[in-house]
């Protein structure tokens, strides 16, 4: 069941590139980091609210806290990075290289979580490495 959202999700970033760099056109990236910001925390939270999910915020822990603010931090600088790449780039460039994000994550989940490394996911993770240099390097 994961990989339907996980699915879910990469059609649904693939529309945010698309739309992004339709919406950028002629427009500092960081104004227009903040209006699609805007929209997600307007979004999330009618969600939250409407599920009656609100109700969590008490049984946060002072690490769940300081974890979700130290992400949403990263989340923010992700965001101000990519759409400022998409200001510049072309998109089919962009995103690919965004997606060495995956690659990252793999090595980052094996340091910090101490999740087992496959020699699937390590050939998976250096295919996408070695994609990412091809089109970065000129």
């Amino acid at each position: 069941m994961w990989w339907i959202y996980a699915i879910l999700s990469a059609i649904f970033a693939s529309l945010t590139a698309i739309f992004a760099k339709l919406g950028i056109a002629n427009i500092n990236s960081n104004l227009a980091t903040g209006i699609r910001t805007i929209v997600i925390v307007i979004m999330i939270w009618s969600i939250v609210l409407a599920r009656g999910e609100a109700k969590g915020i008490s049984t946060l822990s002072k690490q769940n806290i300081i974890f979700l603010i130290i992400s949403g931090i990263a989340t923010g600088l992700s965001w101000l990075f990519y759409f400022k790449a998409l200001q510049l780039g072309n998109v089919s460039q962009v995103a690919t290289v965004d997606k060495l994000s995956v690659a990252l994550t793999i090595i980052m989940a094996v340091i910090f979580l101490g999740e087992a490394l496959t020699l699937k996911t390590l050939i998976g993770a250096a295919f996408i490495i070695a994609g990412t240099l091809i089109l970065i390097v000129k």
